[in-house]
């Protein structure tokens, strides 16, 4: 053996490295039966696969430039990282972008901007910026809600998200006064530290379903009764992401904290189907939604991508007829994608949210009931200026997903299909998750929501307002990339925005149903401790 080992230790380095590869040469030649690159090109095939895996993140940081990239480009996730960090989140040198190209948003500023004068809420919390209008407040439900941010966590779900980015959000929403909606993975102890919550639930009934998977109106009405803060119900008719498609929950991936969450079964798949079974048709839809607020006095409202409208069209109709209905409406986008999907859903299906919204939003205002829902916007809208087109078109509110995951560290590396998301954020791998610092992370998302908001509240005074529900369909314009150049919201869509009663910001804050925990004392509190910490950026 002594001489064997003795023997070894003469033969060179390179030799051992020669014979690793005439091994692998071998392998690939006879052995690749499933790869023809391998068969033919040994050795050197692996490079070309290696090249492969490690192609987005090439393009993502080397090749694209700061505009290029999609769903999120550089310049934008710069933006959010840096209000999230509460650090400088200017430019220089003016703007990079192409201001010709089609779509491009206008935002047409005052001559004399709209002035905070001394005793205005905002001069001394700059970050005030609730909802104008009341949710359940047309019905009278038991319990109106009006959500104390402008912006909110759209529906992402534990099992989705990790349980270190939920807890994470959930804590940043409660010291920016935002809601965190569930997803339809059901209440975690994680969406129970601190902020309000919208309860959403779609077509798997997980949280509320019984032990065949059907709605429970009793479990409905004990998780609201044990959970005060849940402000709403939203049900999910469908996402952006994947619109009349349902879904698989793996039996792999049912811990045990998730089965006794979503009140599922261990050890077996668990199916969400494409349509509910709880209702049928639209008339079915009012019944169920009026149910569930008179059983729970919450505010009941749907979320939907768009498509067809004739759905739409009876929705909006029987609501006129009757005055029953949701008092909520969120519009997804096509461009939406937290949910993982096949690529023909996600790039096919649904119309994009500018384009969908604008529908829906005609035919209510045909049918002149506008005021009496709340109506949310969710797809690609985190950032200022799109947030002002789109109360420009007649949102109340928006939900932020993919946006504030970044805002706690994702990195866009499109691998939330996969469980292995390198910043912990869309896996359930402990190890990963690990490195989410929950009170760190709770921070930035605070400092995103708030930082957005005191952007979109000096844009909305920027162009003569005091709050953005004020802003009209003639604030704001694209440009169309053609002979016309540049056409006004209203030009280009065809309808005008409905008034949002608005009485001022100090009757906003004077609101029994202002939800966020908000009081005068901490947000006096909250406001000086802001200004040591942003000393140095202002």
């Amino acid at each position: 053996m002594e001489a064997v080992l003795s023997f070894l230790k003469t033969i060179p380095w390179w030799a051992w490295v020669l014979l690793f590869l005439a091994l692998v040469a071998i392998k690939d030649i006879f052995f690749s039966r499933k790869h023809t690159i391998l068969h033919n090109f040994p050795i050197v095939g692996h490079i070309r696969y290696m090249l492969e895996s490690v192609g987005p993140e090439l393009r993502q940081y080397i090749v694209a430039n700061n505009r290029e990239e999609l769903p999120f480009n550089r310049i934008e996730r710069g933006w959010i990282y840096a209000s999230a960090k509460n650090q400088n989140n200017y430019e220089g040198f003016g703007t990079d972008r192409d201001i010709y190209e089609p779509n491009y948003i206008f935002i047409n500023n005052a001559m004399l901007p709209f002035k905070l004068e001394a005793n205005h809420p905002n001069s001394k919390d700059p970050y005030f910026l609730p909802c104008a209008k009341v949710m359940g407040a047309f019905r009278n439900r038991k319990k109106p809600y009006r959500p104390a941010s402008i912006i909110n966590v759209s529906a992402m779900s534990f099992g989705s998200l990790s349980a270190r980015a939920i807890e994470s959000l959930n804590r940043g929403c409660g010291k920016a006064h935002a809601y965190h909606n569930t997803g339809e993975g059901g209440l975690s102890p994680y969406h129970q530290t601190g902020s309000d919550v919208v309860f959403h639930f779609g077509t798997g009934y997980f949280g509320v379903r019984d032990d065949d998977g059907n709605f429970s109106m009793e479990k409905m009405v004990a998780l609201t009764k044990n959970n005060p803060q849940i402000r709403a119900i939203e049900v999910k008719l469908s996402q952006g992401a994947k619109p009349g498609k349902g879904g698989v929950l793996p039996a792999s991936k049912i811990t045990r904290e998730i089965a006794a969450i979503r009140h599922v079964p261990l050890g077996q798949d668990v199916l969400s189907p494409p349509t509910h079974s709880a209702f049928e048709g639209i008339e079915g839809l009012i019944d169920f939604v009026e149910d569930i607020a008179e059983a729970t006095g919450l505010p009941v409202g749907i979320k939907s991508a768009v498509g067809k409208l004739e759905d739409w069209k009876k929705l909006a109709r029987q609501m006129a007829d009757t005055g029953r209905g949701p008092d909520f409406i969120t519009v997804d986008g096509g461009e939406g994608g937290t949910g993982a999907a096949p690529p023909s859903f996600a790039d096919h299906v649904a119309l994009p949210w500018m384009f969908g919204f604008a529908e829906v939003y005609k035919i209510f205002k045909h049918h002149n009931i506008c005021d009496r829902v709340v109506f949310i916007g969710s797809g690609k809208l985190g950032f200022p200026a799109k947030a002002a087109m789109a109360f420009s078109m007649g949102v109340d509110v928006i939900n932020v997903a993919r946006e504030a995951m970044l805002s706690i560290g994702c990195i866009q590396a499109q691998l939330c299909h996969n469980n292995t998301c390198p910043s912990g954020v869309a896996t359930q791998n402990k190890w990963l998750q690990r490195g989410i610092n929950i009170q760190d992370k709770s921070v930035r998302a605070h400092f995103y929501f708030k930082n957005f908001r005191k952007e979109v509240l000096e844009m909305t005074h920027a162009c003569g307002y005091e709050h953005p529900c004020q802003l009209t369909m003639d604030d704001a314009e694209l440009s169309l990339g053609d002979r016309n150049l540049i056409k006004t919201l209203a030009e280009s869509f065809s309808y005008l925005k409905t008034s949002v009663p608005f009485e001022s910001m100090k009757a906003l804050q004077k609101c029994p149903h202002l939800g966020g925990h908000y009081n005068k004392k901490q947000a006096k509190s909250e406001a000086k401790d802001l200004k040591k910490k942003n000393s140095v950026r202002y």
